[in-house]
């Protein structure tokens, strides 16, 4: 017997399974006969959250694969799961909607895409084909373990670039203080000692009455350049400008590059292993790469395969991949085994970014203590020119 048909019972009446309950009758009759879930309705006058974060899907999946494996059915699990956490939390809302689903007879695939804030394609077509193939529990931690893997790779990610962000804010914003609050003061008192100042010191002062006078119009000049960026950002050709220079940025790009690679062979490795046909895995890991100019050669390969063509051919014509990358793939299409060559490539490319965070992190530091030196000791250099120059004057 299938897995699906295990999981949709057609006895709601069942005392294993999750019941509609009477206030989730009465709803659907007055909103006309549509069947409206009382999980949908606001509890206590506050609506609560209508989604899980990240973080609430990781445990939801591994905490549904054990009561799964525990012998639940599905219906079950979900209501136990629904009575865990927080009253307006987002899996309280998501877990109670699933269970009124299910028990409506929908398969569990079917309401996960209906909740695609909280799930993403590649979730949604997991659970379809473990429910073809019976292997839902298993499917369910291999999900776990992707999920857990891509996580780990963002905060990687982010950790490395974190520290470099915070030092050049903290520095600007010195650099900022200093010519609103510090430098007019000197400049009061080389203009009372009537001297002439040398260039530095000139340019310096130059600079500090433009954020004095002209702060206010560079403040919404920026914040209106800041707008129109993220605006643009947000296009098509403005994406796909952006996440190229991300795949050739010097320092990051190793890290960016090597972190995308290595998320989109994971991704078409645990969509092949599980039964996901070539072209709607494709489709899947456009719409979940996060890349622009991955996306479009991904939605190009995906149009050559319908003409028969091979994965590795069109992505290595496109130009985004590495030849390392594509040669690997051939392979495994030569073999009759993608998913091994992909789950090889998704390692060998989590190796390099961690080898490139490394790189970066380390000619980082000696970056910005040359950067910051060079600012502080331009400021201090054009004060102590100043002071020797009137000195010299007055003496």
């Amino acid at each position: 017997m299938g897995y699906a048909k295990r999981t949709r019972p057609a006895a709601p009446a069942s005392s294993g399974s999750a019941q509609p309950s009477p206030q989730s009758a009465s709803a659907g009759a007055k909103s006309g006969g549509k069947a409206e879930s009382i999980w949908n309705m606001q509890i206590g006058g506050k609506k609560g959250k209508e989604k899980m974060s990240r973080t609430e899907v990781l445990l939801f999946t591994s905490e549904l694969a054990d009561l799964l494996e525990a012998g639940m059915t599905l219906g079950q699990a979900l209501q136990a799961l629904s009575n865990q956490g927080d009253e307006a939390s987002g899996q309280r809302y998501v877990c109670r909607d699933l269970c009124d689903r299910i028990v409506r007879g929908e398969n569990f695939s079917d309401a996960c895409f209906k909740h695609p804030k909280t799930f993403e394609p590649l979730y949604g077509n997991m659970i379809r084909a473990a429910e073809a193939s019976g292997a839902m529990v298993e499917v369910l931690r291999r999900l776990n373990d992707h999920y857990e893997r891509y996580d780990n790779m963002r905060g990687k990610i982010k950790s490395a670039l974190s520290y470099p962000v915070i030092v050049l804010v903290f520095g600007i914003c010195a650099v900022i203080a200093a010519l609103i609050w510090i430098i007019p003061q000197f400049q009061k008192v080389f203009d009372s000692l009537g001297a002439s100042l040398p260039l530095p010191t000139r340019m310096l002062i130059g600079m500090s009455d433009l954020v004095v006078h002209y702060g206010w119009a560079m403040a919404i000049g920026a914040a209106l350049a800041g707008w129109w960026f993220h605006h643009w950002s947000k296009t098509p050709s403005g994406r796909l400008k952006i996440d190229g220079w991300k795949l050739r940025a010097p320092l990051v790009s190793g890290i960016i590059a090597a972190g995308a690679y290595s998320s989109l062979a994971y991704t078409l490795k645990t969509l092949l292993s599980n039964g996901v046909n070539v072209l709607q895995a494709l489709k899947i890991a456009e719409d979940t790469c996060g890349n622009a100019v991955i996306a479009e050669a991904l939605s190009n390969a995906r149009k050559r395969v319908t003409d028969g063509t091979s994965i590795s051919g069109p992505l290595a014509s496109s130009g985004a991949f590495p030849r390392m990358m594509t040669d690997m793939l051939a392979i495994g299409e030569q073999a009759g085994d993608m998913a091994s060559s992909l789950e090889h490539i998704g390692r060998r490319y989590q190796k390099d970014m961690d080898r490139s965070i490394a790189t970066f992190t380390n000619a980082l530091e000696p970056i910005l203590i040359l950067a910051i030196a060079g600012v502080v000791g331009f400021v201090a250099v054009s004060i102590l020119l100043a002071v020797f120059k009137v000195s010299s004057s007055i003496g």
